[in-house]
């Protein structure tokens, strides 16, 4: 800001005050401006919470949330209830100690309104309020104050309950009550009201706010599901914490909110308590046969870093601090395939992992190396197990808590505090060695068990990487590495389509009926290998399995390179029948599984081709002579518009059963032709609820996939089954 204010006053001097007038694109200081206090959020509000949707709306809730979090991470607050009313406020509520409503002697404020109205104000900072705490940025309340159009507190505290409100950031008091109509009266003063005495023992804070509608878009809300996700895992985190949450909203519309169930006749409600901690969060994520029960692996260590603290006189010093970080992890591995490893710092996720999972993985590689080698599964010069092999089957949650983490980045979704990584290491190694050091008949079975799978492991990984390089040293000798099946495109450019075709008769219809310059075909034979609960050495065995990936051409699993594949989108066509459903689905558990990208990218689709054909007997001057529909619902309306115009159809219509029943003109003008098809693009918008999906229709768990087909039984409608 000095230098480009020096800038401008350079350029005033050296031009004549007329000039610098007369000039409409002069830059001088007075084009410089400033942001006071929380007039930068309403300016940059996604700076602060992301967005202005109802992904940034769920942001402030959180915020507030945290809040109450830390309150009973440092043991003084046992219950939080959530509230979302019907007016689209939402409302916080905690029994913890309460904030401060004494006042600040440098700012004069009342400690409630310095939260509310100050960036970067709070009791996280020094250390001596929280020894671990979520929220370290000081901006939380405060930024939820200023984006909402009206926000309520009351605070129990020292035998009274104090209240103040808020709009927009400022504080004052409104004349009524609820969401702030335009033409609301608000008169602003400063202070807090004492509302009524309390007992001297009762403590607590609850917040309401509204967002603001001058921010917010229109059709944001908040999501009952995500609350609810959030508050089981934070119940799971905080062992004995009682957090609630109530939906008094009306029923949502189809799709304005993600919930599996709609409320109908009341409000929405749900309490969640877990005294067993992570334990019981390990076993809820685990699926497949344990081969191993929970373990819990705790313990601690301390280390020193160099922190610039806040001192009497304000100025930041900086100051050598002992630290001591808790490690404690909840792990169980079963006879699956799949893995999943879940990080949190002081209840915090940290969905991308950081030191404290780095150590934890390289903990858990070195010491099975090690009893395997003792119990002699693994001999002198055979190659180590690998990380990959250790971790198949895995359920981990892996939590650590400390005072001022260091994240990287605003999102704290990395963790970056360098000693974690050493001490979980030591944390997790003495553990497992203590498990498999256990005297019991049930431990020293476990361990055997878990030993055994993970060598299993290791050799699957060897002959797959084997099969690889076989593949590879073939594909060098033949002359083209690509399946003879494969129809492919002359052109490889941004418009280039790889459609899977299902069976050999549709082929032959769409060999004809496709654009050769960028529209390749490649056929299978029926249904393809379920992946999801087979091995990576059965999956490359497949034939079918193998030849996708290797027309694909950009790898598969980690190693997948979205940059390499030879095709910019791949479209299933498959009939519209159940079969073809089928057959869309095991494809698709093949790219989420180890095409994993092209997915997250939006460049899978499934074609749509038409399910009748209405043969017009005496079509209209510009009319066309057939018309296609997609749904028994569009035959129905097409139907009724006919009559209405008095237009007669060739009875029966036609009902395609297949692919192949069409020839080559009917499948390009309504499947084929891009000026003319529909395509439905295959999109992940949440990897987590899409992963469980793919497990339960598709996993080697049959109970759960039984329980999930008898449920939805009564919904069938018996009229659509198609015999």
């Amino acid at each position: 800001m000095t230098t480009l204010a020096a800038a401008a006053q350079a350029n005033s001097t050296a031009t004549s005050p007329a000039a610098a007038t007369a000039a409409p694109d002069a830059y001088t200081a007075r084009h410089l401006s400033v942001l006071e206090g929380l007039d930068a959020v309403r300016k940059r509000p996604g700076m602060y919470i992301g967005s202005t949707d109802g992904r940034g709306l769920q942001h402030c809730l959180w915020e507030i949330f945290d809040n109450s979090v830390d309150e009973a991470l440092a043991g003084h607050c046992s219950r939080i209830e959530v509230v979302l009313h019907a007016d689209g406020s939402a409302e916080i509520r905690d029994n913890g100690r309460g904030i401060p409503v004494d006042v600040e002697p440098k700012t004069k404020l009342t400690g409630v309104e310095l939260v509310m109205t100050r960036l970067h104000a709070g009791g996280k900072f020094g250390g001596g309020s929280y020894t671990a705490s979520g929220g370290l940025h000081g901006v939380g309340a405060s930024v939820v104050n200023a984006l909402a159009s009206r926000l309520d507190i009351e605070v129990d505290r020292d035998g009274h309950t104090w209240a103040a409100s808020f709009r927009r950031g400022v504080t004052g008091e409104f004349t009524d009550h609820g969401e702030p109509g335009p033409g609301a009266s608000f008169t602003r003063r400063a202070g807090l009201r004492q509302v009524r005495r309390v007992a001297k023992k009762v403590t607590g804070t609850r917040t309401r706010f509204w967002p603001d509608k001058q921010v917010f878009v229109r059709d944001a809300r908040f999501s009952f599901t995500a609350i609810t996700e959030r508050a089981r895992q934070t119940a799971y985190l905080v062992p004995g914490l009682a957090i609630s949450v109530r939906d008094e909203r009306p029923a949502a519309p189809s799709g304005a909110d993600n919930s599996s169930t709609t409320s109908t006749t009341g409000p929405r409600e749900v309490e969640f308590r877990f005294d067993g901690g992570i334990s019981e969060f390990c076993e809820h994520l685990a699926s497949g046969e344990p081969v191993t029960d929970v373990l819990r692996l705790v313990g601690s260590g301390n280390f020193t870093e160099t922190v610039p603290v806040l001192d009497d006189r304000g100025h930041m010093t900086p100051t050598e601090v002992e630290r001591e970080l808790e490690v404690d992890v909840a792990v169980q591995w079963t006879a699956s395939y799949e893995s999943a490893t879940r990080s949190f710092v002081n209840v915090i996720a940290t969905p991308h992992g950081g030191t404290h999972v780095s150590g934890f993985e390289r903990a858990m590689v070195r010491t099975l190396n090690e009893q395997l080698r003792a119990a002699r599964l693994l001999k002198n010069g055979e190659e180590p197990v690998t990380k990959e092999d250790v971790l198949e089957g895995i359920t981990a949650i892996v939590t650590v808590r400390l005072p001022e983490p260091q994240f990287e980045g605003q999102t704290k979704e990395v963790l970056g505090t360098p000693a974690a990584s050493r001490i979980v290491a030591q944390v997790v190694s003495a553990s497992l060695k203590a498990f498999f050091e256990a005297r019991t008949r049930a431990g020293k079975q476990q361990g055997r068990s878990l030993l055994e799978k993970i060598i299993s492991a290791a050799k699957a990984r060897v002959a797959a990487r084997e099969h690889r390089d076989n593949q590879r040293r073939k594909s060098a000798l033949a002359s083209s590495s690509l399946p003879a099946k494969l129809v492919d495109c002359r052109t490889a450019d941004d418009r280039s389509e790889l459609f899977i075709v299902e069976g050999d008769s549709a082929l032959g219809t769409a060999k004809l009926a496709r654009n050769s310059e960028f529209q390749a075909l490649l056929p299978i034979r029926g249904k393809i290998l379920n992946v999801q609960k087979a091995s990576l050495a059965d999956m490359l065995k497949n034939t079918e399995c193998a030849s996708i990936i290797q027309v694909i051409g950009a790898g598969s699993g980690s190693a997948f390179n979205l940059d390499a594949a030879r095709y910019q989108r791949v479209i299933f066509m498959s009939d519209a029948d159940v079969d073809g459903a089928h057959i869309r689905t095991l494809l698709l558990t093949l790219f989420h599984r180890y095409l994993r990208p092209l997915l997250d990218a939006g460049r899978v689709f499934a074609a749509v081709p038409p399910l009748h054909r209405i043969e017009l007997s005496s079509p209209r001057k510009g009319q066309q002579k057939y018309t296609y529909t997609y749904s028994d619902a569009e035959l129905r309306r097409v139907l009724l518009d006919l009559e209405r115009r008095g237009q007669r159809w060739k009875e029966p219509i036609q009902r395609y059963k297949g692919l192949g029943e069409m020839d080559a003109g009917q499948l390009a003008e309504t499947t084929m032709d891009p000026q003319r098809r529909s395509l439905r693009r295959i999109m992940i918008e949440d990897a987590t609820v899409a992963g469980e999906m793919f497990s339960l229709l598709m996993g080697s768990e049959v109970a759960p996939r039984r329980d999930f087909i008898v449920g939805g039984a009564a919904e069938l409608d018996p009229s659509r089954i198609d015999t």
